[in-house]
């Protein structure tokens, strides 16, 4: 089978592979399924047990726990390029979190059992992985001090400047894989209601940082917006 110039530049953008040899690259991409997500699918389920890790060839996915009760709390949000998935892997333990697509995706899956088999191969390739676990890391603990110290104002600001668009709006596609953001979701990333999250963004209106239209939320002020973080 042979394998595209597409794909193995693909593989060496990625933080784990980009010191590899074409060789290396060329096994590593023999070893990898694409499969295509529509939005609002489901690619893993918390809880269950850890069959690969997955990179992102093109979408956008969010990374979510759920309560017993049914509260979302989004992790984080991905898109092109970037990995997810690899903690269970190491660890032996079940998948910690949910991913959903929040745009028509393709996936670039590696089995648990190759990635396993690559690592003991290379230690650069292990280095790799503890690097970006460890960034993974960092986000978390940044989520945690958003969570517990930042009102929730700052916290929509944050979202409203992390997420949104070149051109100023939240809602056009998210760089860089597409999709978009409702109010339900932005809540479900800074940890709390829906009617919290629209108070919170009327209040930057009024004050003159953004501007709302038919669902729209543009950016008019992102300097305000940063010292509001």
């Amino acid at each position: 089978m042979s394998i595209s110039e597409q794909l193995i530049n693909f593989i060496k953008k990625h933080p784990y592979f980009s010191g590899l040899s074409r060789k290396e690259l060329e096994s590593i991409a023999s070893r990898l399924q694409e499969k295509t997500y529509e939005k609002g699918d489901l690619v893993i389920m918390e809880g269950e047990t850890c069959q690969a890790m997955y990179f992102i060839k093109s979408g956008t996915v969010r990374i979510l726990k759920t309560s017993p009760e049914g509260k979302e709390q989004v992790l984080r949000m991905m898109g092109d390029g970037e990995s997810f998935n690899e903690v269970p892997i190491f660890d032996g333990g079940k998948n910690p979190a949910s991913v959903e697509t929040l745009a028509t995706t393709a996936l670039y899956i590696l089995s648990k059992k190759d990635l396993i088999s690559l690592v003991r191969e290379d230690p650069d390739l292990s280095l790799a992985v503890l690097k970006n676990m460890a960034l993974n890391l960092r986000h978390l603990v940044t989520l945690v001090e958003d969570l517990s110290f930042r009102h929730v104002s700052s916290r929509v600001a944050k979202i409203l400047l992390q997420y949104s668009h070149p051109g100023g709006s939240l809602f056009e596609p998210l760089p860089p894989g597409g999709g978009k953001l409702t109010q339900q979701q932005i809540a479900s990333v800074v940890g709390t209601a829906r009617e919290v999250v629209g108070r919170s963004l009327k209040a930057l209106e009024k004050e003159g940082a953004i501007k709302i239209t038919r669902g729209r939320i543009q950016i008019l002020d992102s300097k305000l917006l940063a010292r509001k973080i």
